[in-house]
């Protein structure tokens, strides 16, 4: 099993059919690949297995969360030299991601297929990761189905939270005046921007759709004085974001539920946020989510509906979630084209009045959180476990890439439910709010 690694540099480059550009240190010690360049580590030879029994993002995913594999050097330098080479390649031939190590089975690159087999040991296949969510049976976004994965992904403990979002607990994209702001400050700025664009005046109730940790409703009655209503699915969530609300002493105006947006029954509200949680709802349920808010807002009440979108691909039929993403990170979650989630809210009636794309500023918030995790990388692995904690890392790191690279965005819509008058509100100006 001499010089591990060259054997893997030499499978790698004739798969791909162009020079690898990362360096592979194996489980043998040995080393190949360019200098300088960042390093695989495999750690293990189960690796390999996992590749060969789920080829693809599926057996990449598991063997980084189970830690057989890893990258020394400059994480998002190695991620964007790997994806950028399986993505053009997947894109070139119109084949699934990950289309290089599919290509194993082709007629002619079987002693590429035996070799790898060889390097990889015993033909049994590793069992995943504790962290994995199994196949799940059924409907998509039942009530049941949708309040498991969203308890998946979010009741991982506050304290883990804590230490990646820091002091303002916002999971969404931030709104960075400058680069060189605090997170804090972009999370601060990105509440209030949302708060003048939805106009909201003292007195006003508002309903924040998947309010997480409380921070939007906390922020909107402080700053603006209205009564406000939060609903998450998540059991943890509710618990921090009531004790948060009852220290800042405005338990009389805001009130938390355990709740699906679905059950909502005491309409109406003036003014609805929706801040990162629409990617939840579902492409079949899409329809319903933009129906329903509709219902629950006052002639004339407006919704910002802050989503991540997704290229449009020539045939929608064929969109698939990430296998590491619905496995790992979000289970069930999709993502639209942003003109499909304005098409969707127009036929539930809204008027859109103002989409902007803040996509660059996505990217200077996820690094900031990866920064966070790195800082406290030991108490992170403590709070949860070593494989979540390398989930979140790569997902994040991943995804900063994704935005930069314009693979995926983020927009805030802005939407209004015009009465028959046509008199909206908005005003005659340019975009400037408040």
């Amino acid at each position: 099993m001499a010089d591990a690694a060259g054997r893997l540099t030499k499978l790698a480059e004739e798969v791909l059919g162009t020079p690898l550009p990362v360096r592979i240190r194996a489980w043998d010690r040995s080393e190949s690949g360019p200098p300088g360049a960042p390093v695989l580590v495999i750690r293990h030879r189960r690796a390999l297995r996992r590749l060969l029994f789920k080829p693809g993002e599926l057996g990449l995913a598991r063997g980084w969360v189970a830690g057989d594999l890893d990258i020394e050097g400059d994480l998002y330098e190695a991620l964007d030299l790997l994806a950028g080479l399986l993505w053009e390649r997947a894109a070139s031939t119109k084949a699934p991601r990950a289309a290089a190590l599919r290509a194993l089975a082709r007629p002619e690159l079987r002693a590429a297929a035996r070799e790898l087999l060889a390097l990889a040991g015993a033909p049994v296949p590793p069992t995943p990761p504790a962290e994995e969510v199994r196949r799940r049976r059924g409907p998509l976004h039942t009530l049941r189905r949708d309040k498991e994965a969203i308890s998946h992904h979010y009741d991982v403990g506050n304290d883990f939270y804590a230490l990646v979002l820091g002091p303002s607990m916002v999971y969404s994209c931030a709104y960075w005046e400058s680069p060189t702001a605090s997170l804090e400050d972009a999370q601060r700025d990105k509440l209030d921007l949302i708060c003048r664009k939805l106009a909201l005046k003292e007195g006003q109730r508002l309903l924040d759709v998947g309010c997480g940790w409380g921070s939007m409703v906390l922020h909107a009655a402080r700053e603006y004085g209205v009564r406000a209503v939060g609903i998450t699915l998540s059991e943890e969530q509710a618990t921090f974001a009531r004790k948060r609300i009852a220290e800042a002493g405005l338990a009389d105006r805001i009130e938390i539920r355990v709740q699906d947006y679905r059950e909502i029954k005491d309409e109406p509200f003036d003014a609805i946020s929706s801040i990162g949680m629409a990617e939840h709802v579902g492409r079949a349920r899409y329809a319903g989510y933009a129906s329903a808010l509709y219902a629950l807002l006052r002639p004339g009440g407006r919704l910002l509906n802050h989503q991540i979108a997704r290229r449009p691909v020539a045939d929608e039929e064929t969109y698939r979630v990430d296998d590491f993403i619905d496995r790992y990170v979000f289970p069930d979650g999709e993502l639209a084209p942003v003109g499909r989630t304005v098409a969707q809210l127009e036929e539930a009636g809204f008027e859109v009045r103002d989409v902007e794309g803040i996509r660059e500023h996505y990217a200077l918030t996820l690094r900031q959180w990866v920064a966070n995790l790195e800082k406290h990388w030991d108490e992170a692995a403590r709070l949860t476990s070593p494989g979540r904690a390398r989930v979140w890392r790569l997902y994040m790191a991943a995804s900063a890439l994704s935005f930069e690279r314009n693979r995926i965005g983020v927009n805030q819509v802005l939407a209004v439910r015009t009465p028959d008058s046509g008199t909206s509100d908005v005003g005659l100006r340019e975009r400037r709010w408040g």
